[in-house]
């Protein structure tokens, strides 16, 4: 027997109960794409990653992402033609290499198994976001997928995804777990009145002394998930 299936949720108990999942540095380990991409994106165009940049960024959706750095750096480009260049960056490495976090695919499995309603609540692309879940074997797993833009919200520094987001899968905000790797989105994840656990990621190990204070729980593998809530 695993530990999760030593842990697994009766299903009785799982009733109108629901799992929200970031997807950058909390189901897929691929933060690493993103820093190369922005070290190449910038050397392109004769600039060198700014220190504070990363962190900015990290919770604004796409679009956002790129009207920032655009202005940020002066930039005679569209946003369609930058985000268009991120995409097509990244699209081989979301295709065929990012892989899941450790013990990912067997927890959502546990969940889906149980009852629990499953979604994904991220800033990346549907042109990224599929192929790296269908990479990966967990696509057909989601009963729902939604990111900000796409949903006319602001990014994860309010809760607005998330909101909307637990609505499309039918259940309480009270009912609803939210899983991220970013502070910011912990925050906003709290401010709705759900629950969240913080996924360690390289991307954020400056903040995770203060994710572990203020998340209901950490985990650096999902074999260590909570299995009820």
């Amino acid at each position: 027997m695993t530990i999760t299936q030593a842990h697994a949720m009766p299903a009785s108990s799982s009733a109108r109960k629901a799992a929200i999942f970031d997807l950058d540095g909390t189901l897929l380990d691929s933060m690493g794409v993103w820093s190369q991409i922005d070290v190449d994106f910038l050397a392109r165009r004769g600039f060198a990653v700014p220190q504070d940049y990363t962190a900015i960024v990290a919770p604004m959706e796409f679009r956002q992402i790129a009207d920032y750095t655009i202005a940020r750096f002066g930039l005679d480009e569209t946003a369609e033609a930058v985000m268009a260049e991120w995409d097509a960056m990244a699209h081989e490495a979301y295709a065929n290499a990012v892989q899941a976090k450790p013990g990912a695919a067997e927890y959502l499995r546990d969940l889906k198994a149980a009852g629990v309603r499953l979604g994904v609540a991220t800033t990346l692309t549907r042109g990224l976001r599929e192929p790296a879940l269908r990479h990966t074997g967990l696509f057909d797993l989601f009963d729902d997928i939604i990111s900000p833009d796409e949903a006319g919200c602001p990014g994860k520094s309010r809760p607005d995804v998330y909101l909307l987001e637990a609505g499309r899968l039918g259940v309480e905000p009270a009912d609803c777990i939210v899983f991220e790797d970013l502070l910011v989105a912990i925050r906003s994840a709290k401010s709705a009145g759900m629950r969240a656990w913080g996924m360690y990621d390289d991307s954020s190990a400056d903040d995770w002394p203060e994710i572990r204070a203020v998340a209901d729980g950490v985990l650096h593998d999902f074999r260590d998930a909570p299995r009820s809530w």
